[in-house]
């Protein structure tokens, strides 16, 4: 019979994460463990941590929700379970959850190795290219995050954006394009909704210049008309993230690309509901004609290697995905993931440091 329990790690980041909602210290993680009472040391895992101010399930009771699902999981006693039916347990409101439990079923039906399907990257041949992620903060902060990132041999950097000066940010890209231009280094920014409608216009002609390849979410989500308007005339290609969180229904799904048309959209499985989640949303865009990424939202390393596994079945070129977060704190999960010259990768033969 299968068993399912969970615990609970508080995360403490090395610095505050600074984000669209504030800066934030910690990070609370769930850990859904899976085993067969006739099999105990074939264990699957997945974790779920809803992210502050911006996951749906982000509420007082989400460890109440935990401990029900785990009881309603047990008495039902079962010898399998799909991890395709996931959302049998866990409703669409609890979108961290389900994609715990969604990693927990494929972890433990691969074997409980922390290797969710058979790929080169899972088999420790070939890494996943990977942007790296600098940090909102002040412009001193920044620069030392900037200079770091191409030390360490990124070939694509991702800047958050919208809290400093624009002035300053400005000349932020145009101290790193004077390093390394765009054949050199791929450049991406995240303004989380930080523009006015009114004002996104010139702002996205004035980052034009830099030769970015995207910008995520220019203006706050909610606003689709506008935002389709943006996405036929930008000078900067618009990926849109926060807009499809709370997106659950297939038709209104449909209904948000058909309207937006967005050039790219960042799948986060954490906010949007799991594997199958945002393996649904990869299949809509590519009909359309829309290209995606996947990123992880601030998880351990429990989560993040459920995130990579899934960009290491789904991705099909050298295009860089966002992961890679789980390096913020000092007191993650130890884990056999790896980051080289702006790849990730992941090491089999290695040990975890798994939850109790």
């Amino acid at each position: 019979m299968l068993v399912l329990s969970y615990s609970r790690r508080v995360l403490r980041f090395n610095f505050p994460a600074r984000t669209s909602r504030g800066a934030l210290t910690e990070h609370t993680a769930y850990y859904l463990r899976l085993h067969d009472d006739q099999e105990p040391a074939r264990v699957g895992y997945g974790e779920a941590a809803p992210l502050t101010g911006l996951s749906p399930d982000d509420r007082p009771d989400f460890e109440a929700q935990v401990q029900a699902l785990c009881e309603e999981f047990n008495q039902q006693q079962l010898a399998d379970f799909p991890y395709e039916y996931a959302h049998r347990f866990v409703g669409a409101e609890w979108p961290s959850l389900r994609f715990a439990l969604e990693a927990a079923l494929l972890d433990w039906q691969n074997g409980g190795r922390r290797q969710l399907y058979d790929t080169p990257f899972s088999r420790g041949e070939a890494g996943i290219p990977i942007n790296g992620l600098v940090w909102m903060g002040d412009a001193a902060f920044m620069h030392q995050q900037i200079e770091k990132r191409l030390t360490e041999g990124y070939s694509c950097l991702k800047l958050k954006i919208g809290s400093l000066d624009f002035d300053t940010e400005l000349q932020l890209l145009a101290e790193i394009r004077a390093v390394a231009g765009p054949e050199r280094l791929t450049l991406r920014v995240d303004a989380n909704g930080a523009f006015a409608p009114t004002e996104a216009r010139s702002k996205l002609e004035a980052l034009a210049r830099f030769e970015l390849h995207s910008i995520e979410q220019p203006i706050r989500a909610g606003q689709p008309a506008a935002m389709a308007a943006l996405c036929r005339t930008s000078p900067v290609p618009i990926a849109l993230d926060e807009e499809l969180i709370g997106v659950t229904d297939a038709a209104a799904q449909e209904q948000l690309l058909d309207t937006i048309n967005p050039p790219f959209i960042i799948l986060k499985p954490t906010l949007l509901g799991g594997l199958v989640a945002a393996q649904r949303w990869m299949k809509l865009a590519e009909e359309r004609g829309s290209s995606w990424w996947l990123t992880s939202a601030l998880e351990s390393n429990i989560g993040l290697n459920a995130v990579s596994q899934l960009a290491s079945a789904y991705v099909q070129s050298d295009f860089p995905q966002g992961l890679g977060t789980g390096q913020l704190y000092h007191n993650n999960l130890a884990a056999p993931l790896r980051i080289e010259a702006g790849r990730l990768h992941y090491a089999p033969q290695e040990t975890w440091e798994l939850p109790a």
